[in-house]
């Protein structure tokens, strides 16, 4: 066996690793036997020299074996979950969820926290009075089995191995790679047992794959290790240089969800949903084309079973799903105020999704990133190429003091700029792997 010291030798010097090489790695992660100096340094070398697909999906199947791997079977022959790479207002899961329920998929997803300056759906939903996320990995399975829907934490008993690379990634500048982040993203998804995954991998200035090339390549890779490791896959690359939808915030992104559902919500997060819906049931075989998915989704948002879906889903984990109907039931921001357009603004070229959303972070964590105010964030009122008019309301802030308020308009009003000329809207859909 060769020492981890030869490893990252051969790592450095260009050399691709063996499956047991990268075994050799995991295991001394797990063991201990492999110090977090020597992982540091691997990650540096993987980061600079790379990692090909090969060692990629090596990389995947250990660190997603090395803890709990949930069991599915007794579901169904079918069983989707869903993941984003993290965007801003990006409540996708909240929409998406119990509308592919609905439509007889059974969705078991499992989300986590906020990441960085990106909203986390458990958050979110945790806005709902009541609202249990912690279930058990029994509670988890009937609940799916039982609605044909359950949205659970993510524990540290799934992938472990990714938990402890990635604490070690983040201390590096190592987090942006394509091999590692695509080994850290499919890994938490095989161990959660589903057999058919749907990835919506966010490109822009508010997503953590900046450039639309990037955001590809790890589609790519990511649709290429479901194949190999026998879960189908497929990826869909979208806009995420402003905000999806209107709302940002956790409270103001349930009801926004909720009104979605109600055939209510805005267009854009319509659009994204009943895309990546309908290649969900076109790859789970429920639908022989697209088209025809689509159709039937659009039909339970119509006929409101989407939203009933929803309601049971809350329902089933405690939660009062009163709010579906009053929304003043979640936590609600005492004082508000509207970033109005300067004189003669035109039309809206940047809505800058990251000013806005460190603005949105800044008033939901203060100085304490351990309470989240859950009621604050700003609902954005215009989309890039929309024309408005001087003084014409752009945004409206909701913050928990005066003083919150008052800063938090300042931080939002460099996300807009303006142009006396035409602005093209931007594509929501960039690319599609399957």
């Amino acid at each position: 066996m060769e020492k981890i010291t030869d490893l990252i030798a051969d790592k450095r010097n260009g050399k691709a690793h063996s499956a047991a090489d990268i075994a050799r790695i995991i295991n001394g992660l797990m063991d201990g036997s492999v110090k977090d100096h020597q992982l540091t340094a691997w990650l540096m070398a993987a980061y600079l020299k790379g990692l090909d697909l090969d060692e990629t999906t090596t990389l995947t199947d250990l660190m997603s074996r090395s803890g709990s791997v949930l069991d599915l079977s007794a579901i169904g022959d079918v069983v989707c979950d869903k993941h984003s790479t993290g965007g801003v207002g990006d409540k996708t899961t909240l929409v998406l969820v119990p509308l592919l329920a609905a439509a007889g998929l059974p969705m078991a997803k499992l989300s986590g926290r906020g990441l960085e300056h990106t909203g986390g759906t458990l958050d979110k939903l945790e806005a709902i009075p009541g609202f249990n996320v912690n279930l058990s990995q029994a509670d988890f399975i009937a609940q799916v089995k039982r609605i044909g829907a359950a949205i659970g934490s993510t524990t540290q008993d799934f992938a472990p191995a990714d938990g402890k690379l990635y604490k070690l990634r983040n201390e590096t500048a190592t987090v942006d790679h394509n091999g590692l982040g695509s080994a850290s993203v499919m890994c938490k998804k095989l161990a959660a047992g589903a057999n058919l995954i749907v990835l919506d991998v966010k490109t822009g200035l508010g997503a953590f794959m900046d450039t639309e090339e990037r955001a590809s390549a790890i589609a790519t890779t990511m649709v290429e290790i479901g194949k190999r490791l026998g879960k189908p896959t497929v990826a869909v690359v979208s806009d995420m240089n402003q905000p999806l939808g209107f709302a940002v915030g956790h409270a103001l992104e349930v009801k926004e969800a909720v009104e979605t559902l109600k055939g209510e919500g805005p267009a854009d997060l319509t659009e994204l949903c009943l895309y990546l819906g309908a290649l969900a049931l076109e790859k789970a075989g429920k639908f022989a084309d697209r088209e025809a998915a689509r159709k039937a989704l659009e039909q339970h948002i119509a006929d409101g079973s989407a939203l009933a879906k929803f309601e049971e889903l809350i329902e089933a984990q405690g939660g009062d799903k009163s709010i579906v109907d009053k929304p003043e039931l979640m936590p609600t921001a005492r004082f508000t105020a509207d970033l109005t357009a300067p004189d003669g603004a035109g039309f809206v070229e940047t809505a800058n999704a990251m000013v806005i959303a460190k603005a949105a972070k800044a008033m939901a964590f203060g100085n304490d990133d351990a309470t989240i105010d859950l009621a604050v964030g700003v609902v954005v009122h215009v989309k890039i190429g929309d024309a408005v008019s001087a003084r014409q309301p752009i945004a409206t802030v909701h913050a928990r003091s005066e003083e919150q308020l008052k800063e938090a308009l300042a931080g939002i009003r460099a996300a807009f700029t303006f142009s006396t000329e035409v602005v093209k809207p931007v594509r929501l859909i960039h690319n599609v792997f399957e």
